[in-house]
C-alpha cells in the first residue's frame, strides 16, 4: 500500500472515529412489551381495537408493602394510608387505590353512606376487618396477601408510559417510599420493568464489551507475542466496534433487549477478520515477499474470501428480518450492518497499519507455528485414513441430534427473561407467589342485538364465565362490571359477605340498578364502552409457560362456547399476555423461513464463486450439521425455543459458513496453481486450517463471555453459540476433506 493511500485511510478513519465518539453518547435505549408483539397478527389487530374502546391492560404499577407480623397494626396502617394518598401526586399517575381508601356502601333509612374496609383509627375492629377482607374475592390476591402480611397500592399510570416518564415516576416513587419506615417493599408493573430492564441493557453492553476486550487482548498476546502485533489488532477491532455503535447512535436506532450481543458480536467478527488478514500477511512475509507485495496478495486472496464470508454472515443475520418480532428484526438489520462495518474497517485500516511493520515487529515466530503445523498435519492424515469411520460417526451423531430436536418445546415464561440476582426478579417472584402475578388475561365481551352491557341477562352470562375462571387456580384478580352490581346487592343486604352476588331476580336487579347510574361515568367507561355494546372481563394468570397458558386458554374458550348463550353475548380472549405468547407460534415458522432463505442465498453465492455443483454440496453439508446440533442441544438441555434463543441459528449459520468459505477458497487457489487434490487439501490444512482454528477458539471463548450476563437468555445464547461453532469447526475439518475426495475427481 502506497504512503498516500495509507495516509488517506488513517485520516479518514480517525475522523470517523471522532464522529462516532460523539454519537455513542446519543445512543437510545428502549424496552416496551409492545416490541415483542408479532406484527400483522390478527389477534394483535383485535387487541389494538379492544384497547381503543377501553384502555391498555398494563397501565399499572403495584407497590406491595410487607410487615412480617401482619398489616393490621395502627402505626403501619397510618403510614400506609399516607403513602397511598401521596402516591397519587407522583408524575404520570392518574389514581391510587388501596384497602385503606376503600369503603363499603351502606344503605340507611335516610341515605346511602359508607363504612371503611379498615377502621384505621379503631384497632378494636381490626380482627373483624381482617376476617371480612380475607373472605372478599375483590381484595384477596389483589390488594392483600392471603396471610395478611402484605398490602398493595395500585397506581394507575398513563397509557403506554414511555421510558423517560417511567424513569421520572420510579425516581420520585423511590424517594417517597424511602421517607417511610416500611420493613420491605416490592414493585410490579410496566414503568418498573422499563427502567430496570433498560438499565440491565446498558450494564450488559458495558460488561460484555469489557470482558470481551480482556479476552481479545489475551488471545492476541498468545498469537502474536509482540507489542505492535497486539496494538494493531486491538486498535482495528476497537475501531470497528466504535464505528458501529456510533452509526447506531447517529442514525437514531434504538437499542432493545438484544443490544447486549452487539459488543460481543463486533469484537468477535472483527477479531476473526483481523486474524485471517494478519495470518496471511505474516505467511507471505515468511515466504520472503516484500511488504507491499505481501499486502497486495493478502488483499487479493484473503480480502476477497473475507468479503464473501462477511457477506454470508450478514445474510445470515439479515434473514432475521423475516421475523414478526421487532427486536429480532432490528437485531438482524443492525448485526448485518455491523459485520460489513467490521470488514471495511479491517480491510482498509488494518492493512494500512500493517504496511508500517515487519514480521518481527508483529509476531514472535517459533514453537507456536510448529505446534499448529504438527497437529493440523495429523488431522489431515486422520481424515485421509479414516473416511468411513468419520462418515458413520457423523451419521450416528445426526440420529442422536434428531431425537433431541423432537424434544424442543416453546413453553417459555416471563421469569426466564428476568435478570439473575436483581431486585426486579425477586419482586416478580413475590407477586407471583403472593398475589395475582403480572401476566394479564382479558376477555372482550360482545353484547348481541337487543341487549345492553348492563342488562341482567348479560351480567348473568358474564358471571357464569367469572365463576368458571375462579375455579382455575392459576387465574386470579378477576373483575368485570358485575362487581359493581354485586356490591350494590351486598349493600341492600346489610353488607353480608354471602350477598356479594347478582340479585336473585331481574325485578330486584332493576330496582337496584338505579344506584349504578350514580357511579362516575369515567370509572364505568373502563369496564363498558359508551354505547354499551362491549364490556370486558379482566384477570391475571400466573406465569406457567407460554404453551401451558395457551392450552389453558383453549380449554377456557371451549368451556365458554359450550356453557354460555351466544345469542346474548359472545366472548373473545385477548390481552398483552396472549399476544406475546403468540410469538411461540411464529418463532418456529420464521426460524425455518429465515434459515431456508439464508441457505438459498448462500447457495447462489457459492455457485457463483465455485461454479461447481459438487463444490456447492460440499460447502452446504458441514454448515447444516451445526444447525441440527444446535437444535439437539435445545432439546436435550431443556431450553425453550423462544424469540431471543431463535437468533442462535442465524448467528451459527452466518459465522460457521465463514470457515467453510476460507477452507474451500484456499483449496480452489491451490488447485488453480496445478496441485493435486490431496496436495491441495494438505496445503489448505496447514495454511487456512490454522486461521480457522484460531478464529473458532476465539469465537468459542468470545461467546462464552455472555456467561457473565445476568440476563438468562443471553447466557443461553452464548453457551449454545459457543458449543455449536466448535462443532462447525470439526464439521469443516472432518467432512470437507472426505466430501472433496468423494465428489471431486482429478
Amino acid at each position: 500500500m502506497s504512503r498516500r493511500l495509507r495516509t488517506i485511510s488513517v485520516v479518514t478513519f480517525s475522523i470517523l472515529a471522532a464522529l462516532s465518539v460523539y454519537f455513542v453518547f446519543h445512543l437510545k435505549f428502549s424496552f416496551d412489551f409492545e416490541q415483542f408483539f408479532p406484527a400483522g397478527d390478527p389477534d394483535l389487530e383485535f387487541f389494538q381495537e379492544f384497547i381503543s374502546d377501553f384502555e391498555t391492560d398494563d397501565n399499572f404499577l403495584l407497590v406491595a408493602i410487607n410487615r412480617k407480623e401482619g398489616v393490621f397494626e395502627q402505626s403501619f396502617l397510618e403510614q400506609f394510608h399516607d403513602f397511598t394518598l401521596k402516591a397519587k401526586q407522583l408524575p404520570h399517575v392518574l389514581e391510587s387505590q388501596s384497602l385503606t381508601k376503600f369503603s363499603y356502601p351502606l344503605k340507611t333509612p335516610f341515605a346511602i353512606t359508607t363504612i371503611p374496609a379498615i377502621h384505621i383509627d379503631d384497632p378494636s375492629k381490626y380482627e373483624r376487618d381482617k376476617k371480612r377482607i380475607l373472605q372478599d374475592e375483590r381484595f384477596l390476591h389483589n390488594l392483600i396477601s392471603e396471610d395478611g402480611t402484605t398490602l398493595v397500592v395500585y397506581l394507575k399510570t398513563v397509557n403506554s408510559i414511555q421510558l423517560d416518564q417511567a424513569k421520572e415516576l420510579m425516581q420520585e416513587l423511590d424517594q417517597l417510599i424511602d421517607s417511610y419506615s416500611f420493613e420491605a417493599y416490592h414493585y410490579l408493573g410496566r414503568p418498573y420493568f422499563q427502567k430496570e430492564l433498560v438499565a440491565m441493557q446498558q450494564r450488559e453492553i458495558l460488561v460484555s464489551a469489557f470482558v470481551s476486550s480482556i479476552l481479545v487482548m489475551l488471545v492476541m498476546f498468545l498469537i502474536f507475542r509482540r507489542f505492535w502485533g497486539i496494538v494493531v489488532s486491538l486498535v482495528s477491532i476497537g475501531l470497528g466496534m466504535l464505528l458501529f455503535m456510533g452509526l447506531l447512535g447517529g442514525t437514531g436506532r434504538e437499542l432493545n433487549a438484544m443490544a447486549a450481543l452487539y459488543p460481543v458480536l463486533m469484537i468477535i467478527v472483527g477479531t476473526s477478520d483481523v486474524i485471517h488478514i494478519m495470518s496471511k500477511y505474516i505467511d507471505e512475509l515468511r515466504k520472503g515477499k516484500a511488504k507491499q507485495e505481501a499486502i497486495r496478495i493478502t488483499i487479493r486472496e484473503i480480502g476477497m474470501a473475507t468479503l464473501l464470508t462477511s457477506t454470508t454472515t450478514a445474510i445470515g443475520f439479515a434473514t432475521l428480518t423475516t421475523s414478526r418480532i421487532i427486536p429480532i428484526k432490528d437485531f438482524g438489520i443492525n448485526a448485518a450492518i455491523g459485520v460489513l462495518v467490521a470488514y471495511v474497517t479491517v480491510l482498509c485500516f488494518t492493512t494500512a497499519l500493517l504496511s508500517l511493520f515487519s514480521t518481527d515487529q508483529i509476531i514472535k515466530l517459533g514453537k507456536g507455528q510448529d505446534f499448529w503445523e504438527r497437529w493440523l498435519d495429523k488431522f489431515y492424515h486422520f481424515t485421509k485414513n479414516n473416511p468411513r469411520q468419520i462418515a458413520w460417526g457423523g451419521f450416528v451423531a445426526l440420529i442422536i441430534s434428531f431425537i433431541g430436536i423432537s424434544q424442543i418445546t416453546t413453553n417459555y415464561n416471563i421469569i426466564g427473561n428476568m435478570p439473575n440476582g436483581e431486585k426486579i426478579t425477586e419482586d416478580f417472584k413475590f407477586f407471583e407467589e403472593e398475589f395475582a402475578g403480572f401476566r394479564p388475561m382479558e376477555f372482550a365481551v360482545f353484547v348481541q342485538d337487543g341487549y345492553n352491557a348492563d342488562d341482567y341477562e348479560v351480567l348473568q352470562q358474564i358471571d357464569t364465565v367469572e365463576n368458571y375462571l375462579r375455579s382455575l387456580r392459576p387465574v386470579r384478580a378477576i373483575t368485570s362490571v358485575t362487581a359493581l352490581y354485586k356490591s350494590i346487592n351486598q349493600m341492600y343486604n346489610n353488607n353480608k359477605e354471602s350477598a356479594f352476588e347478582l340479585p336473585s331476580s331481574k325485578k330486584k336487579f332493576e330496582r337496584q340498578k338505579k344506584i349504578a347510574s350514580k357511579i362516575p361515568q369515567q370509572q364505568f367507561n373502563v369496564l363498558v364502552n359508551k354505547d354499551k355494546t362491549k364490556t370486558r372481563i379482566s384477570s391475571r394468570i400466573q406465569d406457567m409457560g407460554a404453551d401451558t397458558v395457551r392450552q389453558m386458554g383453549i380449554n377456557i374458550d371451549n368451556w365458554i362456547a359450550t356453557n354460555t348463550d351466544s345469542t346474548i353475548v359472545q366472548f373473545q380472549r385477548t390481552g398483552t399476555g396472549l399476544i406475546i405468547d403468540k410469538n411461540a407460534e411464529y418463532v418456529r415458522a420464521s426460524l425455518l423461513q429465515g434459515l431456508g432463505l439464508a441457505i438459498i442465498i448462500v447457495s447462489v453465492l457459492m455457485a457463483l464463486l465455485f461454479r461447481s455443483i459438487p463444490m456447492l454440496l460440499i460447502s452446504l453439508v458441514p454448515n447444516i450439521i451445526p444447525l441440527i446440533l444446535a437444535g439437539a442441544l435445545l432439546g436435550y438441555l431443556g431450553i425453550e425455543l423462544e424469540a431471543g434463543v431463535s437468533i442462535v441459528f442465524a448467528v451459527v449459520f452466518g459465522i460457521a459458513v465463514d470457515d467453510t468459505i476460507h477452507f474451500l477458497s484456499k483449496f480452489k487457489l491451490a488447485r488453480n496453481v496445478g496441485m493435486g487434490i490431496d496436495e491441495a487439501i494438505h496445503v489448505t490444512f496447514l495454511e487456512t486450517g490454522k486461521a480457522i482454528c484460531l478464529t473458532t477458539v476465539l469465537l468459542f471463548f468470545g461467546f462464552l463471555v455472555m456467561l457473565f450476563s445476568i440476563h438468562p437468555p443471553s447466557v443461553t445464547i452464548g453457551l449454545l453459540i459457543s458449543l455449536t461453532l466448535f462443532s462447525a469447526l470439526f464439521a469443516d475439518l472432518l467432512f470437507i476433506p472426505i466430501l472433496i475426495r468423494w465428489l471431486i475427481k482429478e
